[in-house]
Order: C-alpha cells, then sequence, then structure tokens
C-alpha cells in the first residue's frame, strides 16, 4: 500500500473533504431509505457505506499505513475491533439474516463504536 505521504498536503485535503462528504451523504442517504418499504437493506448497506468512506477518509490525512497502525494501537484496539464487528454484523443482519431489528440495533451499535473510536484520538478522553 502506497504511503499517502506522496501526495501534496492540498490533495490530501481535497480527498480527505470528498470522502467524508460522501461518509455524510451515504449516511444520510440511508437514513431516508429506512422509511421506504423494504428499505432496511438498503439502509444498512449505504449507513455501513458512510461510515467506512468517512472512516477511510482520514487515510489521506496521516496515510494508510500509519492509520492501520494507530487504528491497531493497544488504546483503541477494543475500540476498532467493536467498530468493524458492527459493520459485518449489520449486513449480515439486513442482508442474509433478514432481521430487520437486528440490523437497526447494529447500526445504533455501528454509531456508538464509531464515536467511541473517533474519541479514542482525543488525549485523555
Amino acid at each position: 500500500v502506497l504511503d499517502a505521504s506522496s501526495l501534496s498536503f492540498n490533495t490530501r485535503l481535497k480527498w480527505f473533504a470528498i470522502c467524508f462528504v460522501c461518509g455524510i451523504f451515504f449516511s444520510i442517504l440511508g437514513t431516508g431509505l429506512l422509511w421506504l418499504p423494504g428499505g432496511i437493506k438498503l439502509f444498512a448497506v449505504f449507513y455501513t457505506l458512510g461510515n467506512l468512506a468517512a472512516l477511510a477518509s482520514t487515510c489521506f490525512l496521516m496515510g494508510p499505513v500509519k492509520q492501520l497502525k494507530k487504528m491497531f494501537e493497544t488504546t483503541r484496539l477494543l475500540a476498532t475491533v467493536i467498530m468493524l464487528l458492527c459493520f459485518i454484523f449489520t449486513l449480515c443482519a439486513a442482508l442474509w439474516w433478514h432481521k430487520k431489528g437486528l440490523a437497526v440495533l447494529f447500526c445504533i451499535l455501528q454509531f456508538l463504536s464509531m464515536t467511541w473510536y473517533s474519541l479514542s484520538y482525543i488525549p485523555y478522553a
């Protein structure tokens, strides 16, 4: 994997903003699709894509290798594992298990785990 440091700061900042805005857009779109008949699958997919895009946006700021190293440091290892498991379980509940309530529960846990993961970057948080 190429280190993002080969990109200029302006390019990294632009791609960070693009990924972050796409993440917000996908999350809002998924939430809107929840109210359609049978929209739980679309909700789970778009909400998870939104969170993944927001998470990937930081790769442009610090580089993918550094991002992965920081994600799996001991201080945020548990938050990272729970967050990744929530991504997987959300999609499994909506697409394969066909359990709407469980999919919504995992989306809520996804939000909480993303918040916990994000707060782990704040010193003494």
